[in-house]
């Protein structure tokens, strides 16, 4: 998989951009602040229909401009789709497929991504909701059906959320209450499960990540959640939990005593305090928590080893798209800059095959010459072939 063309009206700083991309390495270079990002943002944005570096669409567009449109081709196996979304404030986004109309649901994951950043180091050094993000979209992208359930059960945390701050200081739940309970224990059994699928499948592509990129270092990582506790599953699932002992409807159980237990708590504070979204994902390097334990370089690894094992997880032959045509397209964002020679070149040695990587980097110097690859200057809204 990989994009061969992108065009850009309005997006970010970039009034028109039409740029053609070659397979393998293309390396855009250019001083910060000069567009490189807003670049590979637009190619995750026809990923997941949405920025991985801002919450909301608004930052997206032009200044002046009325909407943006991101266009890709992209070619899947012996395939070439054109896959289009409009931007625009106060309306409801638009998707094209191959020129005609689409929904959202046909356009997300047709092209897949892993982006690597150096916002990655809050995935260890961060809180849970990074981590929490980070996984979903993994379990997203192994089963696309699950993002209706995250987007249902938002909709049901925020509901019962406004449920429970409005009943708060009168003593008494609202009858409505028990529906709202159901919902999100039904909703977050089903979250949870795939989470821990998730986390099953990536650990071991993790691991030889970690190990590649630390000379030999050791690293684990599991799915933390209270739910799990009980019936011999503990409070923590890695890699060798099977799939029979997180069963959704155990799970389902589970969390509606739970929360049923915290009702008390949940009308006192006004918020939800029990389900998936409290949950995290624990890393560990040489067994101590990578969390406030590891060093810079070993932060960094275990970052990287979870976006590399992403990649990889979602290239293998056993992953939903076997058959050649699903290997994601890797995007190192500004990533060379921040690690030391040895994990530079670690980095660049195992990237290598793949069939698309997008690096960017300040000056071509940052990278080791291995992985430079095509270099296109960026820069004053333009980009150019060097």
């Amino acid at each position: 998989m990989r994009v061969t063309r992108l065009s850009l009206a309005d997006f970010r700083s970039y009034r028109e951009l039409d740029l053609t991309l070659g397979p393998r390495v293309t390396t855009l270079v250019g001083p910060n602040g000069a567009g490189k990002t807003n670049i590979v943002e637009a190619i995750r944005y026809l990923s997941i229909l949405a920025s991985h570096r801002v919450s909301t669409d608004i930052p997206l567009i032009r200044a002046t401009a009325a909407a943006a449109v991101v266009r890709g081709k992209v070619e899947r196996g012996d395939r070439a789709i054109v896959v289009e979304a409009t931007i625009a404030p106060g309306r409801a986004k638009g998707y094209r497929l191959n020129g005609n109309p689409a929904k959202a649901r046909e356009v997300a994951g047709l092209l897949r991504t892993v982006v690597f950043s150096p916002e990655d180091l809050d995935l260890i050094k961060g809180d849970p909701s990074g981590r929490r993000r980070f996984l979903d979209e993994l379990c997203v992208a192994l089963a696309p059906t699950l993002a209706g359930d995250l987007a249902d059960y938002d909709r049901v945390v925020r509901q019962k959320t406004a449920l429970l701050k409005g009943a708060r200081g009168r003593g008494s739940a609202p009858s409505t209450l028990d529906v709202w309970d159901e919902r999100q224990a039904e909703l977050g059994a089903r979250i949870i499960r795939s989470r821990v699928e998730a986390v099953a499948a990536l650990s071991p592509y993790v691991s030889a990540a970690y190990f590649d990129l630390s000379s030999g270092g050791g690293s684990e990582f599991a799915y933390e959640s209270p739910i799990l506790d009980g019936d011999g599953a503990g409070d923590r699932v890695g890699a060798d939990t099977a799939r029979d002992a997180v069963v959704p409807e155990d799970l389902a159980r589970r969390l509606l005593d739970a929360i049923g237990a915290a009702r008390a708590k949940e009308l006192e504070r006004g918020v939800c305090l029990v389900g998936p979204h409290r949950d995290d994902l624990r890393v560990q390097l040489g067994g101590m928590p990578a969390r406030g334990y590891a060093s810079h370089g070993e932060s960094w690894s275990a970052a990287l080893a979870l976006r590399l094992g992403t990649y990889d997880l979602l290239t293998s032959a056993s992953g939903p798209d076997s058959g050649g045509d699903g290997e994601p397209v890797l995007i190192l964002d500004d990533v060379f800059a921040e690690l030391d020679a040895a994990r530079r070149t670690a980095l660049a040695e195992r990237v290598a095959p793949a069939q698309q990587v997008i690096v960017t980097a300040a000056v071509p110097d940052d990278i080791p010459p291995s992985l430079v690859g095509e270099i296109l200057f960026v820069g004053g809204g333009e980009v150019s072939r060097g």
